[in-house]
């Protein structure tokens, strides 16, 4: 293995992150190293089964820290970074904006600022092949009506909560920094992804969760908001694709092709679980459902135009959202002790024990 042939992914402990770390060593030959912050949604555990892998490395640490990064970069000497780390709850922003704008727009330039110091230090033929790959999502170009058009590239921003806008401005700074400075720079914006190890204040998982546990199902406002709903496996191998045959300083939107309101969804889980867990205290699960008052500048609808990622880079999501969500719910339900160790907050005293400085 090629000591030199690594990538650098940022807050690979996170859902997406993990994920991906996962596939990528199981499909790929370079090392990577995960530099991770280990916020609340960081969760090292998710990366148990490849700790000792030779081809995974884990640093704990902050991209805000230019210090860190930029020593990280000249020691490593990574031939790209896959940029997931990201304050990504809708909810959380709106309580509390400042983390986002501190870790999404603070910490991409940080972490825009370091890479261009070192690429720009990289001999010809290594300049020529870095890459700059910024995972970011759907909710920067906004909400759309019934019959609007769906999202695509070219789609003005027009950002709605404090997360999105920090997503907005960062998507605006990798842009610039690759036409001011030609730092070679990749951006996707994906849709609402699911699959397993996803921290239960997202939907999909606290669905499954209060439902087995017998608790409400709460639902904002009509329920009848949708979104696309991405396999977050599918979701994995689009960035892959995109690292490796994607045009530089180039867009990419993922989406799953997979419009559903949110009441959808919930009346799928509950299908699901009356299946899978007839013993449950309640059932039918739905019996469980609770609306509840709307969150403030709910988007109404997203949806995505992958045809450019479908038509040049020839991907398409594999999963239909019957496979994905019966294998997301299987997964909740057969990994019990994942779930108590993240709901209880035990991961955060491993996390203690494990990486305190």
């Amino acid at each position: 293995m090629n000591m030199r042939n690594l990538i650098l992914v940022t807050g690979g402990a996170g859902f997406i992150g993990s994920n991906f770390i996962l596939q990528w060593i199981e499909q790929e030959s370079s090392l990577v190293l995960n530099l991770d912050k280990l916020t609340y949604a960081g969760n090292p555990r998710n990366l148990e089964s490849v700790a000792a892998h030779p081809a995974y490395r884990f640093q704990q640490g902050d991209i805000v820290d230019r210090d860190l990064v930029g020593s990280l970069l000249q020691r490593e000497r990574p031939r790209a970074i896959v940029h997931f780390a990201a304050e990504s709850h809708v909810d959380r922003s709106i309580h509390g904006p400042d983390d986002f704008v501190r870790t999404n727009v603070n910490g991409t330039f940080s972490l825009l600022e370091e890479a261009r110091a070192y690429w720009s230090s990289l001999p010809e033929a290594e300049r020529d092949t870095f890459r700059f790959l910024h995972v970011s999502t759907d909710e920067v170009y906004g909400s759309l009506g019934p019959d609007d058009a769906a999202f695509s590239e070219t789609t003005p921003y027009a950002p709605n909560s404090p997360y999105s806008a920090s997503k907005a401005a960062s998507d605006h700074l990798v842009r610039a920094y690759h036409r001011t400075y030609g730092l070679p720079t990749l951006t996707t914006n994906c849709s609402n992804n699911y699959g397993p190890y996803q921290f239960p204040e997202k939907l999909i998982p606290l669905i499954v969760l209060n439902a087995c546990g017998g608790k409400p199902l709460p639902v904002y406002g009509d329920g009848q908001n949708v979104r696309d709903w991405l396999y977050v496996e599918d979701h994995c191998r689009a960035i892959r694709i995109v690292l490796s045959e994607g045009r530089v300083g180039d867009t990419y939107n993922i989406g799953g092709c997979n419009e559903k309101k949110n009441l959808e969804i919930v009346d799928t889980i509950c299908e699901l679980l009356d299946e899978l867990r007839p013993n449950d205290p309640v059932v039918p699960h739905r019996n469980l459902i609770a609306f509840v008052k709307d969150r403030p500048g709910h988007d109404r609808r997203y949806a995505m135009d992958t045809r450019k990622i479908e038509r040049e880079l020839h991907w398409r999501p594999k999963e239909t959202f019957e496979t994905g969500i019966r294998k997301t719910v299987n997964w909740y339900l057969q990994h019990e002790d994942w779930v108590q160790d993240v709901t209880s907050g035990g991961y955060r005293q491993w996390i203690a024990k494990h990486y305190s400085t």
